[in-house]
């Protein structure tokens, strides 16, 4: 092998290391970007959950001072 040789293998093979690492960068950023929408989804979805679980334990308060039974109890046709 001559030194031309080598030196176009060389240019070769950094050419397509250059082209593997911008396509991982790409790939990198697409993740960060699915990731940051996740996470606000996430944040989105705990609001709202504990908007739920504040308005069950306010009904099941309302049903409980109300009737002057727990809700778990069964009827008395059982």
């Amino acid at each position: 092998m001559t030194e031309r040789d080598g030196s176009i293998e060389l240019m070769s093979r950094m050419t397509e290391l250059e082209e593997k690492f911008s396509f991982q960068e790409d790939t990198l950023q697409q993740l960060n970007d699915v990731v940051a929408v996740q996470g606000r989804q996430i944040m989105e979805l705990a609001v709202q959950l504990k908007s739920c679980k504040e308005q069950l334990d306010g009904l099941r308060e309302r049903d409980r001072s109300g009737v002057g039974e727990t809700v778990d109890e069964r009827p008395p046709h059982y």
